[in-house]
């Protein structure tokens, strides 16, 4: 029996209180569970200091970045499971699914004790918490999309589906307030912690002095985690007043319901092809483009521009609050000249920009070390010698001459090149007009190890030093500081917040219409199922890859801009298959009509 979907001249009328409602009450708790599952992002670096502390030095970003792909990884599979509970049982019991699995799996992150209490079994744990969380979210977003886009008006998808669209960066923009709320009081009450390595030896920097350790970074950065319970509680009760969705409830009161939804939505090449177009053609370019412009930007910031945490988190929560209101203007825009060409606009737009911007980003933010960056830098190695420093699982060696020489000069945010020498040539690397031997560490032990170790530590310190590089942050005063949420109203802090503006005005471009035009590809009977895979590949594996992916490649090259090239190549896929293959008039269509597009 088929569903009997309102027609158009139904769907044209103003909303109902009603159903604002419902769509209120979507978009809040969809706008907590972002804010679970970004606390992780947000705090990588100081997390991977937590979790990951035995694993290589050059290697820890790398790590803790994983783990936050992790729960990105598995979206996919929470599209599948999620997407069919919600088929079988409902829209409202498996948004109250998910909610209390995101929720729970945040709290236990908050308690869960690090590497140096629990060893391995630590990050494991983590891990699996991440895997979890990825989970609930890959059954979010079909349902709130569908949800959503089947109460808009004829006409109005793009504008009232582009709140849900909000809802990521919203979260986003929560979990930075409270981080930085919770920083500020932690930090100006509690004293600093003295760090020790996992031998029980005090951990030293560059001068010999020990390293001493912010209380938030210490412990503080549990907070934030711990307090998401209360969020936790606050989505159930909104989940809770919320009703089943009326076009769910009236299909299965006839019957109509999809008996194998996923394999209707891709089990036969008509619908399949359809998928291939999704994310080849939209969501793989707007992933990279929305990672990009938010997380790894904040992670450029943090970890390789050098601006201290607090710093940054300021710039990128400013950038949100200017940026966010253009998912709403392109969600609007795309109801009247169609969604294809703002997000393959957005995407062109990212691909031509990029390389200019991240150099711009780092002569403003960090005018030192932009400078410093100016002056030659050649690692001399036998190519043999030189390994790909790509180590998720941490336990790898990178003990080769080469590797020591790269780890050490990507630490300090160096641009180097490298030249080829003939095989078994310890490497060297050449600083401006000063060269530093390197050594091999799989042909040292004991003292004698120790003492290379720190002949080449010294020698390489005293060479980017005299080279401009600011190695100690503490006597850089050209880095960007921000004392206060309110402290951007210089010309240097205002110029980095506008350039992370741009960079976020173009994630609006190509994430504000992305849901209306994958609800408009598919039927009624396969929509959420339909939509929800290739959304949640494109941006889990394609997306959440990103920052990991991006900072391996700038440390295997020698660039710290080189990893940009992974987004760049494929936004430009996108532009192309994009342009080729993706309706340009979905926006005019009934999406109740069940004949396709």
């Amino acid at each position: 029996m088929a569903y009997a979907s309102p027609d158009a001249t139904t769907r044209s009328r103003p909303m109902t209180s009603e159903e604002k409602k419902v769509i209120l009450a979507s978009s809040a708790g969809t706008i907590f569970e972002w804010y679970d599952f970004y606390l992780y992002g947000s705090l990588a670096a100081i997390i991977g200091a937590q979790f990951f502390t035995a694993f290589p030095e050059s290697t820890r970003n790398v790590f803790a970045l994983l783990a936050f792909a992790a729960g990105f990884l598995v979206r996919p599979f929470g599209a599948l499971v999620f997407g069919a509970l919600g088929d079988l049982i409902g829209r409202k019991y498996t948004f109250l699914a998910t909610i209390l699995i995101m929720g729970l799996s945040t709290f236990l992150v908050g308690l869960l004790p690090g590497y140096a209490s629990w060893g391995i079994a630590a990050p494991i744990i983590l891990i699996v918490l991440r895997m979890l969380q990825g989970l609930a979210l890959g059954g979010e977003y079909g349902g709130a999309a569908v949800y959503v886009a089947e109460h808009a008006p004829q006409g109005q998808r793009g504008y009232f589906t582009s709140f849900i669209q909000t809802t990521a960066t919203l979260g986003l923009l929560l979990s930075l307030v409270v981080i930085l709320l919770v920083t500020s009081y932690v930090n100006a009450n509690y004293p600093a912690v003295p760090q020790l390595g996992l031998d029980g030896q005090p951990l030293l920097d560059p001068t010999g002095a020990q390293v001493m350790l912010d209380p938030f970074k210490a412990w503080g950065w549990r907070i934030p985690f711990l307090g998401s319970v209360f969020l936790l509680l606050i989505s159930l009760y909104i989940r809770l007043q919320m009703n089943e969705s009326p076009a769910f409830k009236k299909m299965k009161e006839e019957g109509a319901q999809s008996k194998a939804p996923l394999k209707e939505a891709f089990g036969n090449w008509k619908n399949g092809k359809i998928a291939l177009i999704a994310l080849f053609g939209l969501t793989a370019g707007q992933a990279v483009v929305w990672y990009s412009g938010q997380f790894y930007a904040l992670f450029f910031i943090q970890n390789v521009i050098k601006v201290d945490q607090f710093s940054a988190n300021v710039f990128v929560a400013w950038s949100l609050i200017l940026g966010t209101a253009g998912f709403i203007f392109f969600g609007s825009l795309s109801d009247r000249i169609g969604r294809k060409p703002i997000i393959l606009g957005g995407c062109a737009l990212a691909a031509i920009t990029y390389m200019w911007v991240f150099p711009l980003l780092t002569s403003v933010a960090n005018p030192a070390l932009h400078a410093a960056q100016q002056i030659p830098v050649t690692v001399t190695a036998a190519p043999e010698d030189c390994s790909f420093q790509f180590n998720p699982v941490g336990t790898a060696q990178f003990n080769n001459s080469c590797d020591i020489v790269k780890a050490t000069l990507s630490k300090s945010s160096v641009n180097s090149d490298t030249v080829d020498a003939p095989a078994g040539t310890v490497a060297s690397v050449q600083v401006g007009e000063t060269v530093v031997q390197s050594y091999d560490a799989n042909a040292l032990t004991g003292e004698a190890l120790a003492a290379e170790k720190a002949r080449f530590t010294a020698e390489i310190n005293a060479a980017l030093t005299a080279a401009g590089y600011p190695l100690v942050a503490a006597d850089n005063t050209t880095v960007a500081k921000a004392d206060h949420f309110f402290d951007i109203f210089n010309a240097q802090n205002i110029k980095i917040v506008l350039i992370l503006t741009y960079l976020i005005v173009l994630v609006t471009m190509v994430y504000g219409p992305i849901a209306a035009q994958l609800v408009e590809l598919y039927p009624t009977r396969i929509r959420y199922s339909g939509l929800s895979l290739p959304y949640h590949i494109g941006n889990g594996w394609f997306g959440g890859l990103l920052p990991a992916t991006a900072f391996a490649i700038s440390a295997q090259t020698g660039n710290i801009y080189a990893g940009l090239w992974y987004a760049i190549v494929i936004a430009v896929m996108t532009v192309i298959i994009g342009a080729l293959f993706v309706p340009g008039d979905s926006h005019k269509k009934n999406i109740f009509a069940d004949d396709g597009v």
